[in-house]
């Protein structure tokens, strides 16, 4: 375990600056020159020669303690045209806070860097700069208009900070510990790599600190353009560099490479925590210079500190008492403060807070980080201090801070709110809490205001008109916000309907907050619930027809299974009388919604609707308008078929997505590309495309299953029935939890339905097409059987339910006649085709088969395609068509296995072999090695067993020979140690590795 770990075991945190400007130590001895940069030469001849030829993107990283803040000193000050010129070098330092000010960091550097702003020529933009430095008020230009797009705002914001930045002549952006900052400023950092500027980017971060959805990997990822990249990863010293550590710090050869072996083991070579051993030890004697050499007790008598907190606390032990409360008031603040501050935290006198200030600074543990504004070295001083302070005492001078930053010029809202909950006063903490989040809403950064309005609303009981204030910011900020919110959802959504759930709520806010909360049950999936909330909502709504016409027009989209046709019309109808009592805005979003539904309905409409969007909108908000809209058009048009279409919209809902910078939209986009890939046939690395989005901790709900079915489906095809079947099961579930109905959701049940079709099931398949083909008769929705109709028809055929099958096939064709769907119309061929085939004319159906492949081949469908092409060779097996047969089938398993259809292309190879046909055998690279574990095969081989199949009918079911699955079974009973049929099953249960039923009895979901 390293130091910095045993460090955290007791609750403190080594800091990522190795400050170089060490003060004189108060022990004999210690030196008080810098100790020479070791074991970093080549890093900084590199970023140094990086900056010298201009603009640069130079990334430093690496852990707590390693360095990364005197490597860049070092390197800005061998520039030979900028050592002594710091107008052209900003430096930014985050603080660790939870949750910073945003752009608070570039703000102060800017502020250090021109105390006044002088005429610097700045346009009209600069009035958007007004809440950043109000007191350049003067200086500034006149305050822009009022935007109410929080993105526009933003964007509006970052143009005229990059102008400041460069009329002061900054060639140098130094942002240190990058990993604490906010949103904002990473995002301005980003637009800054955009815009092509002469100006050289450094930052610095911990990469293992990097908060969940941070922008920072983006930032780092690539080399912008215009722009060289230079990326130093800070390594520990090995035992060497150790060595010549220590002798720079004591200036003496005189070190043993046995004691460079002790502090390398112990401080793992971090070069901050060889310093503070190495003052340790000195202070308490263990290391002692005699007679011109340094000498040291014993390795096994060393009394080395368990952890770095006990040397902190043992240092401030030595000093007097002002001193000490001098260094807690520092930990409470943990920013730079000039010594007024310290002196009001502290309650001390000016006279004692001078003198602190000195004592401290000797100490080591403070350090002047800018001219009069003084803070602890390492944060894990401030908080081992921090840490054993008095409850009590802790309040107190949290109270202290928030009183004294309040009678500052420009409040730190973000810091009073951290003070006042400390402090305990619940009432100005919530205040300063919303005005944070307000303040973060406006610099667009949605995730922060999110967490701060829950952190508010959980953390304490509010009146109730705060408590619906804030819980309508949350929801707006949460829904409206560009920000993937992922799991955080849930808890606006729990939030809300706990504000709900009080009753003591005007119905007029009952109205809105019951729309907010239909938005978020809708974005973390909650169908049903959705359209609970937003019906509920409509009554309350009478004087609000802008969010009445908002309600009604969610409710227009059939996407809930228990709701008819004619009620999601009923709301349509509704919506449509208040087009009149609303703005152009409000219009435009229904009429959206409208086109989404009647795309959904199959009314052609929807297409004509969808020409009229508007190219492009003058904000970023409207661009997210655009590109919602899109992006859920294009998700209704994979029911028709019409792919052409659906690719060019998807090209061009990219554009809009990237002009909103959305990484939610970014995401729905993802998902309904993948469908799109799966549909199309484009399932090269659609596996690990669909298995990162569905893995990524800010996927939203909706697009996390979308990617989901999709991995079920390729894994079915690939031939892992077990996991394909796990994985479908899953969803299945999780759709039927949700009340999820629509179009896509199909494909779940009916891949289900083929894997009991293939186990000899007919019944269990029928269970599962049944509810869903009356669920689509019932809502009227014959679009959305695409998918399902031709194994339904088989589950029917297989049961001796023929007069069945022949009536939902004529009803099929009645319902969609006339109507331009052509993937319905493929399926609608393909189940007459099956029909033809049962009823004893294979000829025809042989014929119907080709109709319908060259159907699913137009779309472009081609795993369908290919499906249509297997029955058709099967049906001309049976009308005697030897040799026509065989020719069709070996290109059809041929085509299959290119695809990556390798269950279908095993099956149709088994086919053809008993046929007496040639299938040539694909070499796949040799055997893969699965050492201990099951491969899919075992797996599939084992599921079947344990449901007491024969080694035959094993064989029957996965289109091996018997001899072939022997060898599965011997493997399996091997590895899992076990030498029957009986315990193998039970061995696999046990192991995980099927289910407990086996693996196979998945029911309806």
């Amino acid at each position: 375990m390293s130091t910095v770990n045993r460090a955290w075991q007791c609750g403190a945190e080594v800091e990522v600056t190795a400050r170089a400007d060490r003060r004189q130590r108060a022990s004999v001895g210690w030196p008080a020159k810098t100790p020479t940069l070791v074991g970093r030469d080549e890093a900084v001849s590199r970023v140094a020669g990086a900056l010298a030829r201009g603009p640069a993107l130079v990334i430093v990283e690496g852990e707590a303690g390693i360095g990364k803040t005197r490597l860049l000193r070092e390197a800005l000050g061998t520039l030979a045209d900028r050592p002594s010129s710091p107008e052209g070098v900003l430096i930014a330092t985050c603080p660790p806070v939870p949750k910073p000010a945003p752009l608070g960091a570039v703000v102060a550097g800017i502020r250090r860097l021109a105390p006044k702003l002088d005429a610097l020529g700045i346009s009209a933009l600069g009035g958007a700069l007004r809440p950043l430095f109000p007191e350049w008020t003067d200086d500034l230009p006149p305050a822009l208009e009022v935007l109410d797009d929080p993105s526009s705002v933003r964007y509006r914001l970052f143009r005229a900070l990059s102008e400041l930045v460069e009329r002061l002549g900054v060639d140098v952006l130094v942002v240190e510990d990058v990993h604490w900052a906010d949103a904002a400023t990473l995002e301005w950092l980003l637009t800054l790599c955009a815009d092509e500027r002469d100006l050289s980017i450094v930052v610095s971060f911990r990469p293992w600190e990097v908060r969940a959805g941070s922008l920072l990997p983006r930032l780092t990822a690539r080399a912008p353009a215009g722009m060289s990249r230079t990326r130093i990863e800070l390594k520990p010293l090995d035992v060497g560099q150790i060595r010549q550590l220590v002798a720079s710090i004591y200036s003496t050869d005189d070190v043993s490479e046995q004691f460079a072996e002790f502090l390398y083991d112990a401080t793992d070579g971090i070069p901050l925590v060889v310093e503070e051993y190495l003052l340790l030890l000195e202070d308490r004697d263990d290391i002692t210079r005699e007679n011109g050499h340094w000498t040291r007790r014993v390795l096994t008598e060393l009394d080395v500190p368990a952890s770095v907190r006990e040397s902190v606390l043992e240092r401030v032990h030595r000093l007097d008492r002002d001193t000490q409360r001098l260094l807690e008031a520092a930990s409470i603040l943990m920013d730079p403060a000039d010594e007024p501050l310290l002196s009001a935290v502290a309650d001390l006198d000016e006279s004692a807070t001078r003198g602190g200030v000195a004592r401290a600074l000797a100490s080591g543990l403070l350090c002047e980080r800018s001219t009069g504004r003084f803070t602890f070295r390492h944060v894990l001083d401030a908080q081992a201090i921090s840490g054993v302070m008095p409850v009590s005492e802790r309040r107190r001078m949290h109270a202290r801070a928030a009183r004294a930053l309040q009678r500052e010029d420009h409040p730190p809202v973000a810091r009073l709110a951290h003070h006042f909950r400390e402090a305990g006063d619940e009432a100005q903490w919530c205040g300063y809490a919303e005005a944070s989040a307000e303040l973060a809403l406006e610099s667009g950064d949605d995730r922060t205001a999110v967490e701060t309005l829950l952190q508010v609303m959980n953390a304490a009981e509010h009146p109730i008109g705060r408590r619906v204030r804030l819980a309508r910011r949350l929801g707006q900020a949460a829904f409206f916000g560009a920000a993937a919110l992922g799991d955080l959802a849930e808890h606006v959504v729990d939030v809300l309907r706990r504000v709900l759930g009080s009753g003591e709520i005007a119905r007029a806010d009952r109205g809105e907050l019951r729309l907010l909360l239909g938005r978020m049950l809708w974005a973390v999936g909650e169908r049903s619930a959705s359209f609970e909330q937003w019906e509920a909502a409509v009554p309350d709504l009478g004087h609000r027809p802008d969010l009445a016409i908002r309600a009604m027009a969610n409710m227009v989209l059939p996407l809930i299974s228990d709701w008819p046709v004619s009620r999601h019309r009923h709301w349509l109808g509704r919506a449509g009388e208040l087009l009149d009592q609303v703005a152009t805005k409000d219009r435009r979003a229904f009429l959206d919604m409208r086109m989404t539904a009647l795309l959904l309905l199959g009314e052609e409409a929807g297409w004509e609707a969808l020409r009229h969007l508007p190219a492009s909108a003058p904000t970023r908000a409207g661009e997210r308008d655009i590109a919602n809209t899109r992006v859920n058009a294009v998700w209704a048009m994979l029911a028709w078929g019409r792919f052409d279409g659906a690719r060019e919209q998807l090209a061009v809902c990219r554009r809009h997505i990237e002009a909103a910078d959305s990484s939610r939209l970014t995401y729905l986009a993802l998902a309904v590309q993948a469908r799109l890939d799966w549909y199309v046939g484009n399932w090269s690395g659609l596996d690990a495309r669909v298995a990162e989005l569905a893995g990524r901790e800010d996927t939203d709900a909706e697009s996390k299953l979308h990617a989901r079915q999709v991995r079920g489906l390729l894994q079915l095809a690939a031939g892992g029935r077990s996991a394909a079947q796990r994985e479908l099961h899953e969803v299945a579930l999780e759709q039927t939890r949700l009340g999820v109905m629509e179009p896509e959701a199909v494909a779940v049940p009916a891949a289900l339905a083929r894997l009991h079709l293939a186990d000899g099931d007919p019944a269990q398949a029928l269970s599962i097409t049944g509810p869903v083909v009356h669920l689509i008769a019932r809502k009227g929705v014959w679009l959305w059987i695409s998918d399902i109709a031709p194994v339904h028809v088989d589950a029917l055929l297989d049961m001796a339910a023929g007069d069945d099958a022949d009536d939902f096939v004529a009803t099929f064709a009645h319902e969609i006649a006339d109507r331009n769907f052509p993937a319905p119309l493929a399926a609608l061929v393909t189940c007459q085709a099956i029909v033809a085939q049962a009823a004893g004319d294979p000829r025809r159906a042989a014929d119907l088969f080709a109709d319908a492949a060259r159907r699913w081949a137009a779309l472009p469908r081609p795993y369908d395609e290919l499906l249509s092409r297997e029955r058709q060779g099967r049906a001309l097996l049976a009308a005697g068509e030897i040799a026509g047969a065989l020719e069709l089938l070996a290109d059809t398993q041929q085509r299959l296995h290119d695809l990556g259809a390798r269950w279908d292309a095993d099956r149709v190879a088994h086919l053809v072999r008993e046929h007496g046909g040639e299938v040539a055998r694909t070499w796949r690279g040799g055997r893969r090695g699965y050492g201990d574990r099951l491969s899919p095969r075992e797996l599939d081989a084992v599921g079947l067993v344990a449901r007491g199949m024969t080694n035959r009918q094993v064989a029957e079911t996965l289109f091996l020979s018997p001899r072939t699955v022997e060898c599965h079974v011997k493997s399996a009973m091997r590895k899992l140690g076990v030498t029957s049929r009986t315990a193998l099953a039970i061995a696999a249960v046990e192991a995980g590795f099927i289910a407990p039923d086996g693996g196979d009895s998945v029911g309806a979901g």
